[in-house]
């Protein structure tokens, strides 16, 4: 398989099928067509901490890290929470939304392959489930992240790109502004957003309420 087909493959399934990701995924959408122009499941909150969201940085963030070059994903880290997870290349399916994380990979993150890379200057867009019937999934606290800490995106090129958080907003599906969601915070920079279902679970349309989007801009690399 060649590394355009790579980029580009789709898996299926999903761990919820519920109005959240609908409302997320057609706010990408929306989003690309302006760029272009110019479960049953847990029924408490389940994002961890949803106080956190939104708080304004108490800390000096560091100066932007010039934008890297083109590399698949590999491994998401995030230390502060103990996330180490693989990550998958991420399509559209025949509906035209994005495919979050197969069902079965709960502890997997989706990399939307059609954006940009991790590290590349604009917005590279990374999507994971919050939990199972059963137990909570790989972005079930990204909610309690705030300004200033660390996410690690290990690259195919043997780098290492260093991200520090600067926002992390929960962003109901009534009103949802994809703009505010995927774009950029910054014009020039490398930036990265983090993003899962949140609020609460509503029984009735089978959906969370919300969605958590963390974002994160370019700060230095490693190995």
């Amino acid at each position: 398989m060649s590394e355009q087909d790579q980029r580009r493959t789709v898996g299926s399934g999903r761990l919820v099928t519920g109005i959240a990701w609908v409302v997320l995924l057609l706010g990408l959408w929306l989003w690309g067509r302006e760029a272009t122009d110019v479960r049953e499941g847990i029924s408490r909150p389940a994002t961890g901490d949803m106080a956190a969201a939104g708080r304004p940085p108490d800390v000096p963030l560091p100066p932007a890290h010039a934008p890297l070059g083109d590399a698949l994903p590999q491994r998401l880290d995030v230390p502060g929470l103990g996330i180490q997870a693989p990550v998958l290349s991420r399509g559209l399916d025949t509906e035209g939304a994005i495919e979050p994380p197969p069902f079965d990979r709960p502890g997997s993150v989706g990399w939307y392959a059609d954006g940009v890379s991790p590290g590349e200057a604009g917005t590279a867009l990374m999507v994971g489930h919050v939990d199972t019937e059963t137990e909570p999934a790989v972005f079930y606290k990204i909610s309690t992240l705030e300004p200033g800490e660390t996410i690690r995106v290990l690259r195919d090129d043997a780098e290492v790109a260093e991200f520090t958080v600067d926002d992390v907003q929960v962003l109901t599906r009534d009103g949802f502004d994809a703009q505010q969601a995927y774009g950029p915070h910054s014009t020039g920079r490398a930036e990265l957003r983090l993003i899962t279902c949140g609020g609460t679970f509503d029984r009735a349309t089978n959906s969370y309420t919300a969605n958590v989007v963390v974002s994160a801009y370019l700060t230095g690399t490693g190995s």
